[in-house]
């Protein structure tokens, strides 16, 4: 493979962290003395004038804060460092309008996380087939789990190492990413077939070759209603009617919020899982793959109303609106595009409506001819075909592909990338 053919490439891999409980409340700290930076930061920001409101400046005030306040000093420097650049990051993505404004970050909605920007300062070690060791600044040594190879030891070198990382914290425990940059040869062109993809509720992902990926509930049985989420819901319930208004949350309703947190995490990783897994297979097989361009934001919308104009069908839109988060359509694309990319492929998107109700046979939209959720009968009475109204609709997503009404391409081999928006003048 000539040299030539070779690219830098970055991802990252997390893996599970086996903290002692003084080393919890350590990372503990630090994600807190964290957030507490970022506020710092964010209400200096709002009270400096527009023309002070530089790099340098923000590192002087940030200095003296870790002076002044004797909880900052348990964040490491160069963590407190990582806090200032991804604030301005934050301005910089409102400015070109991919993000929001950044705002305050509460204690309970926030989370929580520490970054490790130096890979040098990791020191990671494997110890034997499952387990790992890694140095985490002012917590000290710590295992992890070992699920992936790293380039450690001798594997080590320019194009082919650890940058640095960053400390999570979910339900299920304190996490560490691994940020890897490796060098490797660039992927040939994917010669797979075209392929469109519907997304649903009752099929998770259909495909225009009539193959279907589904998958079952992610909880079990016994761990969503018979001894687990279920009696733990209602628990919550029950001791929340106990508390008075304004009274402080007892230890007790707490303990049994995280219980709750600990399952709906478990069960979060395992939808990932099956997410990576599916995705992974489809980009593997097919060289083009074709999406409809979802707008989820407005598919999940209330239906409650006003007081004056109030909705209807409201819990039947409440429970769509909980299954459409639950399949995670935006996920699943934002996987393919990546995976695609990585091997040669492509991925578009095509407009969405009219992909359902269209017949893929005829090409003719007839009013009544999806009878319910997994069947389509054509009503043109030239036609009547009959199918899978999924697979009917992964067909038209193709059909729109090859006539040429492809959006602009997510990812892959040829991307056309929009200008960048010009700054706000309130904001330069």
């Amino acid at each position: 493979m000539s040299q030539a053919t070779l690219v830098k490439r970055q991802f990252g891999h997390r893996a599970r962290l086996a903290l002692s409980p003084a080393g919890i409340r350590a990372a503990d700290d630090q994600a807190h003395a964290a957030r507490t930076m970022w506020n710092l930061l964010h209400a200096w920001w709002r009270m400096m004038p527009k023309e002070k409101r530089t790099l340098a400046n923000a590192d002087a005030a940030i200095r003296q804060a870790r002076k002044d306040i004797d909880f900052l000093a348990i964040l490491p420097a160069q963590a407190a460092q990582a806090v200032l650049k991804t604030y301005f990051r934050a301005w910089k993505n409102c400015w070109e309008g991919r993000a929001d404004a950044p705002d305050f970050k509460g204690r309970l909605r926030t989370v929580m996380s520490v970054d490790i920007p130096q890979g040098r300062d990791l020191n990671i070690v494997r110890v034997h087939r499952r387990w790992g060791m890694v140095n985490l600044p002012k917590v000290g040594r710590v295992r992890f789990r070992w699920t992936k190879d790293l380039p450690v030891g001798k594997h080590t070198n320019t194009d082919n190492r650890i940058t640095g990382a960053r400390l999570i914290k979910d339900a299920l425990g304190w996490h560490i990413a691994f940020r890897v940059q490796t060098q490797e040869a660039g992927p040939d062109p994917h010669q797979g077939p075209d392929i469109g993809i519907d997304v649903g509720v009752s099929v998770p992902i259909a495909l225009s070759d009539g193959q279907t990926y589904e998958h079952g509930a992610w909880l079990t049985e016994k761990e969503k209603e018979k001894d687990r989420l279920l009696h733990l819901e209602r628990r919550a319930a029950q001791r929340k009617q106990h508390r008075k208004p304004g009274e402080r949350t007892s230890r007790r309703l707490h303990h049994t919020y995280d219980q709750i947190a600990d399952l709906r995490a478990k069960a979060k990783r395992r939808a990932l899982d099956w997410q990576h897994r599916t995705t992974t297979a489809i980009a593997r097989t097919y060289g083009t793959v074709v999406v409809e361009a979802l707008t989820i934001t407005n598919m999940v919308k209330s239906a409650k109303g006003t007081v004056e104009e109030p909705g209807k069908n409201v819990a039947q839109k409440t429970g769509l609106n909980r299954s459409i988060s639950g399949e995670a359509w935006g996920r699943t694309v934002t996987m393919l595009a990546y995976k695609t990319a990585r091997l040669g492929g492509t991925l578009v998107k095509v407009p969405a409506p009219g992909t359902s109700r269209r017949c893929s046979a005829c090409g003719v939209t007839t009013l009544g001819s999806r009878e319910s959720q997994a069947v389509f009968v054509c009503r043109n009475p030239d036609c009547g075909w009959s199918g899978n109204a999924d697979h009917n609709a992964a067909r038209n997503v193709l059909h729109l592909y090859r006539m040429g009404l492809a959006l602009v391409p997510a990812a892959g081999r040829v991307v056309v990338r929009r200008a960048n928006r010009v700054k706000p003048a309130a904001a330069r």
